[in-house]
């Protein structure tokens, strides 16, 4: 290689070598712009001891860049290793030695900038001493109850677990006999909601025995399960809500021995929403006819109680269920546990209201000749309109309860004027049937005079 005086030079250091001095040291007679072997010049301080026998594409002697070089100056004909690449960046980037070349003792300098042409290299810096950390220990594998148990312990979380039937409620309380009930817990599925025309395609039932001081069941569960066939096509609404097909109840009929045994044995029965079931069972068992009945739906104010809503799926969430709802079974099962559950201030649960409530008559009231103008503040005060007999009626659930409703219609509806209204008495055993109870008649004498009650019997149902 020669420099642009034509002396011989090192392409490590760029330095010119004296005549004479040395042969062999550099692979000469290489055509211009051809290749070069990189050997070991003389002088002891130029790197490209380092990079013996490595080759390199190089062009004609340019002027000295300092800093970079460009693209179009020098490419690399094989892949360098990383010792290579120091070379070309301290043949390419050494600068500032009093003379300009690395072999005056002068310590190297970095190039002015650094770009993707540019080759110099840090050394490695010693890696640091990092402080041996014990490998982590795996945690036991936990159970999905366990897990459960720590995320309700979390107060970011509510868990809900699937509601399990009991089947068995344990040994009898060692004062049970002293006053036990049969209570009969049941739950219709049915073509539709009307009582005159639609039918039963599923009945369940559970028959338990409960403890009437403390309102707790115990002992083994007795179960039924049936389905029926309408004589008719099941409609979609009813199948989208069941979940029961025309294939499921063909062909089939409830036992009616079976059903009659369960209701020999209650001494009380229990739906939720009775006034819907009771009817359609009646119909198809006249024997629930003369059971009392009590409804977990109406008998119980649940809101009072703390809960946001009656339904029977809300109030298994409260106490932590869930549950496939809309089958007569497994309503029946999650009924039956939720009014277990103690609930209110006093700790009563929902069996010992129920049986409370089925010991207590209640009333139905209709405001009979209210005047039209008086219809929103019926409405909003809890009545319902009953088509069939034109009128405004209520349910009232004790006789205290009734005589504060008479006050109301007289100051709020009624005012001055002479009128009557009709009370109708339901005990436990009409109570949410389409047989009527005992009719009494509520009058005042008018000029603002309350509204009493007359014992005067306008009829009744056997």
């Amino acid at each position: 290689m020669e420099s642009t005086n034509g002396a011989k030079v090192c392409i490590g250091c760029n330095r010119p070598r004296a005549r004479g001095q040395g042969t062999g040291v550099h692979r000469e007679g290489a055509p211009e712009g051809g290749r070069a072997r990189a050997g070991v010049c003389e002088n002891p301080g130029c790197f490209c001891r380092a990079a013996v026998a490595q080759w390199i594409e190089y062009w004609p002697p340019k002027p000295r860049v300092v800093g970079s070089i460009p693209a179009s100056r020098t490419t690399v004909s094989k892949p360098l290793n990383p010792t290579a690449l120091l070379f070309l960046g301290r043949l390419f980037g050494w600068h500032g030695s009093p003379s300009g070349y690395p072999g005056d003792g002068a310590a190297p300098h970095r190039p002015v900038f650094m770009s993707q042409f540019s080759f110099d290299f840090e050394p490695p810096k010693p890696a640091p001493v990092v402080a041996s950390v014990p490998a982590a220990v795996p945690p036991a594998e936990l159970s999905p109850e366990q897990m459960a148990q720590r995320l309700a312990e979390h107060p970011d979380y509510r868990v809900l677990r699937r509601l399990v039937p009991v089947l068995d409620h344990g040994p009898a309380p060692a004062d049970a006999p002293a006053g036990v009930q049969r209570v009969l817990v049941l739950d219709t599925e049915t073509t539709g909601l009307s009582h005159a025309s639609d039918k039963i395609i599923e009945l369940a039932m559970l028959l338990v025995q409960v403890d009437v001081v403390t309102g707790q069941p115990f002992g083994p569960v007795e179960t039924f399960e049936g389905f029926e066939d309408p004589g008719m096509p099941i409609p979609e609404v009813a199948k989208q809500v069941t979940g029961i097909s025309d294939d499921m109840v063909r062909g089939q009929r409830l036992d009616d021995a079976q059903v009659q045994a369960l209701i020999d044995r209650a001494d009380l029965v229990v739906a939720h929403n009775a006034g819907f079931d009771r009817p359609f069972v009646e119909a198809r068992f006249p024997g629930f006819a003369h059971k009392p009945w009590a409804c977990s739906f109406a008998d119980i104010d649940w809101k009072a109680l703390g809960a946001e809503s009656s339904k029977l799926g809300a109030l298994a969430q409260d106490q932590g269920w869930f549950y496939d709802a809309h089958r007569a079974l497994v309503d029946c099962h999650a009924l039956l546990q939720v009014l277990g559950q103690r609930v209110g201030d006093d700790s009563h649960n929902g069996l010992q209201r129920l049986l409370a409530a089925a010991g207590r008559p209640s009333y139905k009231l209709r405001a009979t000749g209210s005047p039209f103008d008086s219809k929103d503040k019926l409405k909003a005060r809890g009545y319902r309109w009953d088509g069939e007999g034109k009128v405004w009626y209520c349910n009232l659930g004790s006789e205290a309860a009734l005589e504060d409703e008479l006050v109301w219609l007289q100051a709020e509806v009624y005012g001055g004027r002479r009128t009557q209204v009709e009370v109708e008495e339901l005990d436990a055993s009409r109570r949410y049937s389409t047989r009527p109870g005992q009719l009494c008649v509520v009058s005042n004498s008018g000029a603002g005079g309350a509204l009493t009650r007359r014992t005067v019997v306008l009829g009744g149902g056997t």
